[in-house]
């Protein structure tokens, strides 16, 4: 798709959204079709990152101790959850969904991993917020800007789904941009037929058709 008509969609998307006293979201709907979705292979589950990243601020946690809690403190972290509170949170499992509303992305000591997902597993994985391990030697810093400017697009077994791509105080061409990032990641993992439209909108407006 030319950028050109995904940009002429966002700036009617945000010509047509009546101002509100707040920032509103922009987001994407994306209508799939002829593909059955009761099978997880068909399923659409990726991590997108955003060239002109979304605007407003992303809240990312750290599973880790020692020297990499340490780093994740000082790469601006949101949250830092040392070893000690993983089968804390894993039997308060108020106190876990609250964590994981209040975070987009996890990211963990690969060590912890086992432990995360004994604990946490069964409230962090539904919601697709399962930590991501950070390699030994990894620039945690690096991980922690990477997710700041990144997406998850989930169908589960719907054939329509959303995501954000900015909000309304971005220009309307990094929105653009941002909306082909995602369009071309769907068009690897889908045939082009399988994409039944996609549309543009802020939180409170109307759709606007982008394909």
């Amino acid at each position: 798709m030319a950028q050109r008509d995904t940009l002429q969609a966002v700036k009617t998307a945000l010509e047509k959204s009546p101002k509100r006293n707040f920032t509103e979201s922009i987001d994407l709907a994306i209508n799939l079709r002829n593909i059955d979705m009761s099978k997880p292979q068909n399923r659409i589950d990726e991590d997108v990152i955003l060239p002109s990243g979304l605007g407003k601020p992303v809240k990312v946690a750290v599973f880790a101790s020692g020297e990499l809690a340490v780093k994740a403190e000082k790469a601006g972290a949101d949250l830092v959850i040392p070893p000690e509170q993983i089968d804390v949170l894993g039997e308060n499992k108020p106190q876990a969904k609250i964590l994981a509303s209040e975070h987009d992305f996890f990211i963990a000591e690969a060590s912890l991993m086992p432990s995360i997902g004994k604990s946490l597993g069964p409230v962090l994985g539904p919601r697709g917020k399962m930590p991501n391990p950070i390699p030994p030697g990894a620039d945690i810093a690096k991980f922690i800007d990477r997710l700041r400017k990144t997406v998850k697009i989930r169908s589960k077994d719907k054939m329509t789904f959303h995501t954000i791509v900015g909000c309304e105080s971005m220009a309307p061409e990094e929105i653009a941009e941002n909306i082909d990032a995602i369009i071309k990641r769907l068009e690897t993992k889908l045939d082009k037929h399988n994409i039944r439209s996609i549309h543009v909108k802020t939180t409170m407006g109307p759709s606007v058709r982008v394909l």
